[in-house]
């Protein structure tokens, strides 16, 4: 079943993060804003034609909002892995590779394996 409070979630922390308001956005995707705010917080379903224009107007891909509901994600996880990695000094992917390493075996330990 597709969790769209999820998905609504990402909607909003992408427009935070693209520093758009609802209302510029709404502007963007030609809907109202209370449109928005509903999308945002799970209330209502996008159509095609409105999920594709706020795709367009916070320059992401359909996976990075659909990622939870997709069965083959990990193309887009290692992506934002990287993308996170990107500006990191030498010293600081030695401690994140660190990290990494010690979480995936205590995560393995705990018989926490990822789902294929």
């Amino acid at each position: 079943m597709i969790d769209y409070k999820t998905i609504g979630g990402k909607i909003r922390k992408q427009r935070i993060a693209c520093n758009l308001s609802q209302e510029k956005l709404a502007e963007l995707c030609d809907v109202g804003t209370t449109h928005i705010s509903h999308i945002e917080t799970g209330n209502c379903i996008p159509s095609l034609k409105v999920f594709i224009a706020i795709l367009n107007a916070l320059s992401c891909s359909a996976d990075e909002l659909l990622c939870d509901e997709l069965e083959r994600a990990e193309y887009t996880y290692i992506s934002e892995i990287t993308h996170i990695l990107e500006d990191c000094s030498s010293h600081e992917l030695m401690i994140i590779t660190d990290t990494i390493q010690a979480l995936k075996s205590s995560l393995r330990k705990q018989n926490i394996t990822r789902v294929k």
